[in-house]
């Protein structure tokens, strides 16, 4: 299974803004970098569930923060 990374999104993202590809190429990037984006969102989520409450802390989070951020679907921000 491919996994877009940070580089992935910033070359879509910056392929969507060229604006000299024809439209449905333009359709077909823009598509591709929201997935690149919701697929990071739900992995990012994903891997709160498995930090411990000291990991948590160490990256400026408590519990009920993660909580709340994993109950997010992966299309909301």
């Amino acid at each position: 299974m491919y996994l877009p990374t940070s580089a992935d999104q910033s070359a879509l993202a910056q392929l969507s803004r060229a604006g000299t590809l024809p439209l449905a190429s333009q359709v077909a990037v823009r598509v591709a970098y929201l997935i690149a984006v919701w697929t990071s969102r739900h992995r990012t989520r994903r891997a709160l569930r498995h930090l411990s409450v000291d990991q948590l802390r160490d990256i400026g989070l408590d519990r009920g923060t993660a909580d709340l951020e994993m109950t997010k679907r992966f299309w909301r921000p």
